[in-house]
């Protein structure tokens, strides 16, 4: 999911701050500027997938609402220049859903516009009830996103999970499926989630994880680490509720000491830093906090002290 607003991610105002000015700070970052005009990742973080060890950089890229447009160009521009920096920084997991209106076209139409379909790693997911009903919608998901083998298909919010599992288990086994899961974005579900989990033989679970809402470090992540199951979180932010506690608040000077210039970065790097996240999935459809999101995955992630650390800050705000 999205967190739905999208504040300024940066500690000067987005709006004074200029491309070459967020080269720059990309640049300081680690990165090095590539023959394209963007920075490029120059050391991206990566985490291997438990079954397969094939690794994933930690940042990946979310489509709830921010890819939902139409055909016209002026909608589609910004878009475009996301998804093209969004490879040159290094980028590969990019996560949608049909529940997420037109996104799956969109990221089908300007990954073959772009020629990115052999660096993305994309994961969409089965949104409906039936046997012949989710059939025909993964059918219509690798029609919109171009594609003739799907990296990851999920289980959207457990809906009819049952049934949905027989068919994603004969399509992996079929080469159609690289990996298959089940995601989920409330708390409300996490019994049932970590039944699944325990249950079933899965390669992905997606959840909801942010320093606001942490209550799948009790259950569900030890477990997914137990079972071996990747993890890509989804609603990072707390749907923007963590912009708004630490809105006028400075950033704590020992912050760079793990490479944060940002509070984005702040709250991404803890994500990421647990060892059972593999990728966290943050949406956006703007380029500077698109590589404000990409910086949290380069240079230093939090130990385990520094992740109390940082609980502790937020906590006293």
């Amino acid at each position: 999911m999205r967190d739905r607003i999208e504040p300024s991610h940066l500690n000067t105002p987005a709006a004074l701050i200029s491309r070459r000015e967020l080269l720059r700070l990309a640049f300081t970052a680690g990165w090095f500027v590539g023959t394209g005009g963007i920075a490029m990742a120059a050391s991206a973080i990566t985490k291997p997938i438990p079954r397969t060890g094939e690794s994933l950089p930690v940042m990946g890229l979310g489509t709830w609402q921010t890819l939902d447009v139409g055909q016209a160009e002026s909608a589609r521009a910004p878009l475009r220049e996301v998804m093209r920096d969004f490879a040159r920084l290094g980028g590969k997991v990019i996560d949608s859903s049909p529940m997420y209106g037109r996104s799956e076209s969109v990221v089908g139409d300007l990954a073959t516009e772009l020629k990115l379909h052999k660096q993305l790693f994309v994961a969409t997911k089965v949104w409906t009830r039936g046997r012949d009903a989710g059939i025909r919608q993964m059918e219509e998901s690798f029609r919109h996103l171009r594609t003739t083998r799907m990296d990851l298909m999920q289980i959207h919010n457990l809906v009819d999970w049952r049934i949905h599992l027989a068919t994603l288990r004969q399509w992996k086994d079929q080469g159609k499926i690289r990996y298959i899961g089940v995601t989920h974005y409330t708390a409300s579900a996490y019994d049932q989630l970590a039944h699944v989990l325990e249950t079933e033989d899965l390669d992905f679970v997606q959840l909801n994880y942010s320093m606001a809402e942490r209550d799948a470090e009790r259950r569900l992540l030890p477990l997914a680490s137990d079972k071996r199951v990747a993890v890509l979180v989804n609603r990072p932010f707390a749907q923007a509720e963590l912009f708004r506690r630490v809105r006028g608040k400075a950033l704590p000077p020992w912050a760079k000491e793990i490479d944060c210039s940002s509070w984005s970065q702040f709250f991404l790097k803890f994500v990421i830093s647990h060892p059972a996240v593999t990728c966290a999935i943050p949406a956006t459809s703007k380029v500077q906090h698109l590589i404000d999101n990409m910086q949290a995955g380069v240079g230093q992630l939090p130990d385990a002290n520094m992740r109390q650390r940082m609980a502790r800050y937020l906590s006293e705000l």
